[in-house]
């Protein structure tokens, strides 16, 4: 018994913002950023569009594609960073607008490796013959809580959610292995501190910046190579695989010289990797389904293709997952 993906779907803003329009709030430069990250440009939510909202249309779009009632769907996860609201879950909320009325609901928050994270505890459910269908969505609104004072955060993210149905399979396609890993020593190189427990709302918690992303860039940058280079060969060795078999590498879109470094210590050719990271930015949690239903339906995936996702996040969590298309 087996995990098979039988649906994607995808939605981003349609608000774009382009560097040139950064360029116009902190002290930075087009070709700064495009050097220092490959991003271009990022979609941002409009003013009354939370996650759930994004999340909603890209789970129609998966459940269309994969031809399932909501009605029918056993279990919704949704990965965010940036939920509607610390309760109800984003997810509850989900499953009430598409009408999944006999579906459980619940977030799970592993930031960027989030849709990994919800993979792998989706497929642990099918494979246990608990759950036939599965609906898992990265969702995030990260403008909602980007700086956009801090130059060396603000040009990183962007809003938007994927989505994908799994289904109970038999046979040689689905969901070969996942990877879950974390390091919570390494908690505060990316955090939010503020708006939680520790640092509850108060006007000084806003006039100190705290509800917002804090990152240090340059031990994020190492780590994230080190680790993501690590998951990927572990989980090729339990497939018994070479990087030379892979259809095609999906990774996180955080950053373009962290895909193309990866890349390279593996040998791939950049063809054989899927890129969206100059249109969308870093979309967390989102990235890897969004780039996933792009490869699909540009026709970049085919039947029996050999994928390789993997991420790499705030906790520190990074994760990795190998599929038979």
């Amino acid at each position: 018994m087996k995990t098979r993906i039988t649906g994607t779907g995808s939605y981003l803003p349609e608000r774009i913002m382009t560097n040139r329009d950064i360029e116009r709030l902190v002290e930075t430069t087009e070709s700064w950023i495009v050097e220092r990250t490959g991003i271009r440009e990022r979609r941002i939510a409009d003013e009354d569009e939370a996650a759930s909202d994004l999340a909603v249309h890209a789970a129609r779009r998966a459940l269309e594609m994969a031809r399932v009632d909501a009605k029918d769907l056993d279990l919704i996860i949704v990965a965010t960073a940036t939920p509607d609201m610390f309760f109800p879950s984003t997810a509850c909320i989900v499953q009430d607008r598409i009408g999944a009325r006999r579906a459980a609901a619940f977030d799970l928050s592993a930031a960027c490796s989030g849709f990994l994270f919800a993979l792998s505890v989706a497929d642990q459910y099918i494979r246990n013959g608990v759950y036939r269908n599965v609906l898992i969505i990265g969702s995030e609104v990260m403008s909602r809580i980007i700086d956009w004072t801090d130059r060396n955060t603000c040009v990183l993210f962007g809003d938007g959610a994927g989505a994908a149905v799994l289904q109970r399979t038999k046979g040689e396609h689905g969901v070969l292995s996942t990877h879950l890993h974390s390091d919570g020593r390494l908690w505060n190189l990316i955090q939010v501190p503020g708006g939680g427990s520790r640092i509850p709302p108060s006007s000084s918690m806003l006039t100190e910046r705290k509800p917002f992303i804090k990152m240090k860039g340059n031990e994020t940058f190492k780590v994230a190579v080190r680790t993501l280079e690590e998951a990927v060969h572990e989980t090729l060795k339990a497939a018994h695989v070479q990087p030379s078999d892979l259809s095609l590498l999906i990774p996180h879109q955080a950053n373009f010289r962290i895909i193309k470094a990866v890349a390279e210590r593996l040998g791939l050719p950049m063809e054989k990797v899927m890129i969206n990271v100059e249109r969308y930015g870093n979309t967390s949690a989102a990235s890897i389904p969004i780039a996933l239903d792009e490869a699909v339906r540009q026709g970049r995936v085919k039947d029996g293709d050999l994928l390789l996702f993997e991420a790499f996040g705030a906790g520190l969590t990074w994760a990795s997952a190998l599929v038979r298309w």
